[in-house]
């Protein structure tokens, strides 16, 4: 299984939010590169960064920290939030972004989505598909759009999408668990898909149910934080 750390930024720090709730932030650390380079000592590979000014702005923010991390650590970074025009993907990738995950666009305007498929190819790109109450929410989890998840799913799994990142956002920040049920679903509907579960990790025991499920990936932040995952005890086997 493939374990992702996250780092969520807004005015260059280190933070989480509760279910998405830009009221209920709580900032962790100053410097996120820091924290990047402690993940990379403990063996990860990967991490997921999240602009979360930039989702609520739309347009990239912080892209100066996003170059600070990807010039003092070896880690594969995919970063998103904000990312909604050519210039966005662009600058992203200028500041050492290997992968985007890209959700609202997906939403707003597919064709641009399906061009960057097609330009920057499927293995670079990540569809960002946040969940609350069965749909798909945009622009920072600020708005639920009409679309069922599954079928927005199909819509670009036909496209050739090949990684998608799943947030259950009544999960998010929480560290109640994820949403296993939900993963199955969409596993069982789309068995080739790398599927990056996120929202909910409370404990190695949670990584391992997920594990045990078939889940491929797996993005968890809050519960490092908070001490709840001890990194000194995380077995890292599979870093692909």
């Amino acid at each position: 299984m493939e374990l992702i750390p996250a780092i969520d930024i807004i005015d260059g720090q280190c933070v989480r939010l509760t279910k998405g709730d830009y009221a209920q932030k709580t900032v962790y650390r100053n410097h996120p590169w820091d924290v990047a380079k402690e993940f990379e000592t403990y063996g990860f590979k990967r991490l997921h960064v999240v602009d979360l000014d930039g989702a609520k702005a739309k347009h990239i923010v912080n892209s100066d920290v996003l170059q600070k991390i990807t010039t003092e650590t070896s880690l594969t970074v995919d970063f998103g939030g904000g990312i909604k025009t050519d210039e966005d993907i662009e600058k992203a990738f200028a500041n050492g972004a290997q992968m985007v995950t890209v959700g609202s666009i997906a939403v707003t305007n597919p064709e641009l989505f399906l061009s960057w498929i097609k330009k920057y190819g499927a293995d670079r790109m990540i569809l960002g598909a946040d969940v609350r109450n069965g749909k798909i929410s945009i622009n920072g989890w600020k708005e639920d759009s009409s679309e069922d998840l599954l079928p927005f799913l199909r819509k670009y799994v036909d496209a050739g999408v090949t990684n998608v990142l799943c947030t259950e956002i009544s999960k998010d920040g929480t560290l109640q668990g994820p949403a296993i049920d939900l993963y199955k679903r969409i596993m069982q509907e789309y068995p080739n898909l790398h599927l990056i579960a996120s929202g909910g990790v409370s404990s190695i025991d949670d990584i391992k149910a997920l594990e045990a499920a078939g889940i491929p990936a797996v993005v968890f932040g809050k519960a490092i934080y908070e001490g709840r995952i001890n990194l000194k005890e995380l077995e890292i086997i599979d870093q692909r």
